[in-house]
């Protein structure tokens, strides 16, 4: 691998990801995956070799580290597709085109905690080793799931694997699974701990405490992190006292779940974008409107409480959840921030915090050692054409970043933006919208 120069990012204003006020003329050095300066001595000790990269007018920040994204799904447009009509070789191919899409909007990082078949620590590897363009990653294997299902309800079998899911039987197997996943290469291990079920209009807890200690202990004496999916108070109550890491959505927090985050010392992904998503530009791809008086509720009756539990200084990341059809690769990363500001009433300087210095809890890295602009961070860079201290919503405008550089390599933005055409049988095939009656044949 060619040797890197040094890169003087020149005159530009530095968001460092630190919360700290956007810093006005600042320079950055930095050389291959290492900022080496910040400030007057980043001229000071530049090399005469080192390339100068003029961003004055322009805003330098840390990439951002999306902490909840599926880059195994393939944006399906349902649970149909997803668990039927995802074959692992083509799977595996549309990830790999995929994932590039990250990077070019500004995600230098990222966490896949469930992957469909085995493609994420695959994915992952591919990545370090330069056979596939894309952001760090971290990854996780399939969820595990009770027999009472997830998400997708009677799609999920009682027993074996279908999609993302594994499905456990007792609690021997929670423990013989979570260590053949450790030795397989996962970076965390991820729990379904609620499911919808018929009798519920909600998500609920389908696992107790026991099981859920059952996993966590096993995976932190093989030093590995857990992390639930929980949409209810309970759940989420029920995840921390267990000792999960890292909490995704902690939907309808009270109380009771905000003081078990404090005291056990976990942090939150709300991951509100889906939900909001949904709910404000569902009709425009014509998504049911069923679910959209409930997920906007749902943010509305989280976020009161995630703002409790931030100043109680519960650490927040940002993850946007896509992989999906209403959230496709690359155009969605940076929403949760917007809504961080909106619901929970972070300031922008703080909602970028939570997508870069807080993202390297996911990628499981010393906070401080990423997602910020200090000497001696990973040298993973944006320049954007504007000031996200002033108005958060330009990181999520393509058209806005001018530089992303990962690894301290300059990512290629001049490129068309990837397309393809749907592999054969990806998509479910409909016979018809609606009954074909014999009074709509005769009126």
């Amino acid at each position: 691998m060619a040797v890197q120069n040094q890169v003087l990012l020149a005159g530009g204003s530095v968001i460092d990801g630190t919360g700290t006020a956007l810093q006005r003329d600042t320079d950055v050095l930095f050389e291959a995956d290492r900022i080496i300066a910040v400030g007057v001595e980043a001229t000071a000790v530049a090399e005469p070799s080192a390339e100068r990269v003029d961003v004055r007018g322009f805003t330098v920040m840390p990439g951002l580290i999306d902490s909840h994204c599926h880059i195994t799904f393939g944006e399906p447009a349902s649970n149909d597709e997803l668990f039927f009509h995802r074959p692992q070789s083509t799977a595996m191919l549309v990830a790999a085109f995929n994932v590039g899409k990250l990077l070019r909007a500004g995600v230098t990082g990222f966490l896949d905690a469930d992957c469909i078949y085995d493609l994420g620590p695959a994915l992952r590897d591919g990545i370090e080793a330069g056979l596939v363009e894309g952001p760090r990653m971290s990854s996780g294997l399939n969820a595990l799931l009770t027999t009472a299902g997830g998400t997708a309800g009677r799609l999920i079998p009682d027993a074996g694997r279908i999609g993302y899911a594994h499905v456990m039987a007792d609690r021997n197997e929670m423990v013989r699974t979570t260590r053949q996943q450790v030795k397989a290469g996962a970076d965390w291990i991820k729990i379904h701990v609620t499911g919808a079920l018929p009798n519920t209009s909600s998500e609920i807890a389908v696992w107790s405490l026991d099981e859920l200690k059952a996993v966590t202990e096993t995976a932190h004496a093989l030093g590995t992190p857990t992390i639930a999916h929980c949409r209810s108070a309970e759940s989420t109550r029920l995840a921390a006292e267990a000792g999960i890491d890292l909490i995704l959505h902690a939907s309808y927090l009270d109380q009771a779940a905000v003081e078990a985050i404090v005291a056990s010392g976990a942090a939150v992904a709300p991951t509100f974008t889906f939900l909001a998503n949904l709910a404000d530009h569902g009709s425009a791809v014509g998504a049911e409107d069923t679910q959209v008086d409930m997920f906007r509720g749902e943010i509305a009756e989280t976020a009161s409480m995630l703002r409790v539990a931030h100043e109680a200084g519960v650490p927040i990341l940002c993850g946007s959840e896509s992989g999906f059809a209403l959230t496709p690769y690359g155009h969605w990363h940076a929403r949760e921030m917007e809504l961080l500001v909106d619901a929970i009433g972070l300031d922008p300087l703080e909602a970028i915090t939570c997508a870069t210095r807080n993202g390297a809890i996911a990628l499981r890295q010393p906070v401080g050692s990423i997602g910020v602009i200090a000497p001696d961070a990973a040298a993973d860079i944006l320049v954007i054409d504007g000031d996200p201290s002033a108005d958060i919503s330009i990181l999520g405008d393509r058209r806005r970043i001018r530089h992303v550089f990962s690894r301290g390599r300059p990512v290629d933005l001049g490129r068309p933006w990837p397309e393809r055409e749907p592999l054969r049988g990806e998509k479910v095939g409909t016979w018809a919208t609606q009954l074909l009656t014999w009074e709509i044949v005769n009126p």
